[in-house]
């Protein structure tokens, strides 16, 4: 008769109180997911859908839902094209000290908007580190859109990086060295080679880092000011809605809410897709 030998791996004991435990779990979580929940419902029952509909239609409104959208778009297009080579950079290991450079575009997602926003005035304001340069330029950034683009750069743009870096570290270096000795130049392995294989984890980012900008508030007030046409993006106009029309907030708010779904909705089919 042939021995038979003991398995090494051990079978996991089933438990009788392991369906017990998983309803006791569920019903704590009930808190915090009602937390989360009820303020949203409580928003979107505050208004009708014919207020909304009326209070769409007014400038101020129109305002600053056109300038959200255009400042919001045009600061994740910096973002990509001046953050996608360093994020290449941290993915492939280029620099001395990752440690360092590593907490240095994690800074801002932990700094205080406000923060932010005296440090975009400390720099670039008249009497900031280069305002009297660019003052003999004849350029003037503080209070104006371009100052809006800036500091929601400046908040937003590490979400794409850390996203995009993620997506080059995961990439194969063999792949790149093949595509090297078929001729391909550095330009070319990176369109064809590396972007396509990196594409979610760009396009997540650059997601992430557009609803940040959507959502900024602190850094612009202070940068930027709050000047209706030109510099009031939807978090500032809720803002002062809370002062002179309670609806206008309401209704800027349930259209925010409405983009930030959108845009996590949209992250995570391209992530369960990847």
């Amino acid at each position: 008769m042939i021995p038979v030998q003991p398995s090494n791996a051990s079978p996991v004991p089933f438990s009788p109180s392991q369906p017990r435990l998983q309803r006791m779990l569920g019903l704590m979580s009930l808190p915090i997911l009602a937390f989360f929940i009820l303020p949203l419902i409580a928003l979107f029952l505050r208004i009708t859908p014919g207020e909304f509909l009326a209070y769409l239609n007014q400038t101020q409104v129109i305002q600053a839902v056109l300038l959200s959208l255009f400042t919001t778009v045009a600061a994740t297009l910096v973002s990509i094209v001046l953050g996608t080579p360093l994020a290449y950079a941290i993915g492939r290991g280029c620099f001395r000290y990752p440690r360092l450079v590593d907490t240095l575009i994690d800074l801002p997602l932990v700094l205080p908007p406000a923060v932010a926003g005296v440090a975009l005035l400390m720099t670039f304001g008249r009497r900031g580190l280069l305002g009297g340069a660019l003052d003999l330029l004849g350029i003037q950034i503080p209070f104006t859109p371009l100052a809006v683009v800036m500091a929601q750069t400046f908040v937003s743009a590490s979400f794409y990086i850390k996203s995009a870096a993620l997506g080059f570290s995961s990439i194969d270096p063999e792949l790149e060295q093949a595509a090297g000795l078929d001729g391909a130049s550095n330009w070319q392995t990176f369109r064809f080679v590396i972007i396509p294989l990196s594409w979610t984890a760009l396009l997540s980012g650059g997601v992430m880092a557009w609803a940040r900008a959507l959502g900024e508030f602190g850094a612009t007030i202070i940068f930027a000011g709050n000047y209706p046409g030109r510099t009031q993006t939807m978090p500032l106009a809720i803002y002062i809605g809370f002062e002179l029309d309670l609806n206008v907030a309401l209704i800027l708010s349930v259209i925010l809410v409405g983009f930030s779904f959108l845009a996590l909705f949209l992250i995570k089919g391209l992530l369960k897709r990847g």
